[in-house]
């Protein structure tokens, strides 16, 4: 039974068969603090890739490195 999301109490009571069904199926798991959302929990996935193979076509323009980069250029979340 794959699992969405489970409350704090819940998942002291049965941490280990909770932990096992995550490990088999891959689903994340949401553990709920009174209603709301607190933790994740997900199975670890090692990626064996190096971190310029990891890199690799995440720059997609690269003009001139060099020019400096003016306030209303970044980004910012609000």
């Amino acid at each position: 039974m794959p699992l969405n999301e489970v409350s704090k109490s819940e998942f002291k009571a049965k941490a280990l068969e909770i932990l096992r069904q995550v490990e088999a199926s891959g689903e994340p798991l949401v553990i709920t603090d009174k209603g709301r959302p607190t933790i994740e929990v997900r199975r670890y996935r090692t990626d064996q890739r190096s971190p310029l193979e990891r890199l690799k076509g995440s720059v997609v323009e690269l003009s001139d490195p060099f020019e400096p980069v003016g306030e209303d250029e970044w980004e910012a979340l609000v």
